[in-house]
């Protein structure tokens, strides 16, 4: 048994003094710490620096490691050039991004607070790499094929893939799950088998959608960017797909969508009445022109995630909290930093169908502890201190055992 004791505990929106948690892989009880001490005499104790707050472990929901060794190949400011130029230097980047370099990246997001992540795989090739990380993952096994032709050689494929997940799930942290890569690339049929498979298996499910202005005029007219696109590499001038053809077959399994900037106030209603959820990426949205995600307005809860470093600069949450305080200017800069670390915490937690993300008895013990520079003056401003403040977490648990 262990006892961390901090200035504050963050809990329920709230910052709390006098209290401590008891722990093992799992939080025991959270009590004063004198009460604590009395309860579990023989108990380890942990001292937190002065000024620390201490925070469930953070939640990326949204990651693509396999193009991690990007850094200037990839061409930002418009999401078709972006696109373009993913094709252009796909197998470069691929063969340049060995296991070394997603590991890499992997302890990045540690060192940042990240206790779990939701990895994005089209191909299986980072499964040994996120098996052998401390955190938590949620491995996205991502289903891509338009052409009617090959949908039964992609789906034998993407069944492969997740079977291999699977296998690994009974000795690491992993966590096998299901990904769509996008409407505009997936074909219906198997579309709708993927998504009976997740159900099937209780698996956590997600898929990009609405993007880009770009993606939303294909899917609706046919026209704009990606005709052109399609005609090129894909010898096709008609979407696959529509709009509402793609939401409906969600209607019976909760997901969590990503992006979603060009969604309408009446289709983002109708993904809250069916229980969705979405994955906020503000860095990557800016940095491939597609607009800002009105979050002020959504209806569903929503995770904040970092995306790849194929349309970001770093896996660091706390680079993305700072840039998403910057991005929605026109929210209350208090108000939106206690939402942003609930999204990055219970709601994350909720999205991915983890036992973590908040500091409640019977949870897993992944916590961060965050040193402010000073003791806070007002203490309802610790969310804003926390972000602004902090490039790296003072010390990473991870059910119950000190990873940083």
């Amino acid at each position: 048994m262990k006892i961390i004791i901090a200035d504050y505990l963050y809990i329920d929106g709230r910052f709390i003094e006098n209290l401590a948690i008891a722990f093992e892989t799992h939080i025991q009880a959270v009590d004063l710490p004198e009460r604590l001490l009395k309860q579990y005499p023989g108990a380890e104790l942990i001292r937190a620096k002065p000024y620390t707050v201490l925070y469930p472990g953070f939640i990326n929901t949204h990651v693509h490691l396999e193009f991690s060794a990007n850094k200037t190949s990839l061409k930002y400011g418009s999401f078709m050039p972006w696109l373009d130029s993913v094709i252009e230097h796909r197998d470069d980047l691929m063969k340049d991004c060995n296991n070394e370099t997603m590991q890499k990246e992997c302890e990045q997001m540690l060192r940042s607070g990240i206790t779990a992540f939701g990895a994005i795989s089209s191909f299986g090739t980072e499964l040994q790499v996120c098996e052998e990380t401390p955190q938590r993952v949620v491995f996205f096994n991502e289903l891509i094929g338009s052409n009617a032709q090959y949908a039964d050689m992609l789906y034998s494929d993407f069944q492969e893939r997740v079977k291999a997940s699977q296998s690994c799930a009974a000795k690491s942290r992993i966590t096998p799950a299901v990904a769509i890569h996008s409407p505009y690339s997936v074909h219906p049929v198997i579309l709708q088998r993927a998504v009976a498979l997740a159900k099937q298996n209780q698996m956590p499910l997600t898929a990009h959608f609405l993007e880009s202005q770009a993606e939303r005029e294909w899917l609706e007219r046919g026209e704009g960017e990606f005709k052109a696109f399609f005609e090129k590499f894909f010898n096709t001038s008609t979407p696959v797909t529509t709009i509402e053809e793609f939401m409906h077959a969600f209607d019976t399994y909760p997901t969590h969508f990503v992006h979603c900037v060009q969604a309408t106030e009446k289709e983002l209603a109708y993904l809250a009445e069916k229980g969705h959820s979405i994955a906020h990426c503000p860095r990557s949205n800016r940095y491939l022109g597609c607009g800002r995600l009105a979050i002020e307005k959504l209806q569903l809860p929503f995770s904040l995630a970092t995306d790849g470093l194929s349309s970001n600069d770093s896996l660091n949450i706390f680079d993305e909290l700072r840039a998403a305080l910057m991005f929605h200017h026109n929210i209350d800069i208090q108000t939106l930093a206690l939402q942003l670390l609930r999204n990055i915490t219970l709601d994350a937690a909720k999205a991915l169908g983890l036992n973590c993300g908040s500091l409640h008895v019977g949870k897993d013990a992944d916590f961060v502890l965050v040193t402010l520079p000073e003791l806070p003056k007002r203490p309802e401003e610790i969310a804003l201190w926390s972000i602004l403040h902090t490039k790296e977490a003072e010390s990473v648990y991870i059910e119950g055992e000190k990873y940083v």
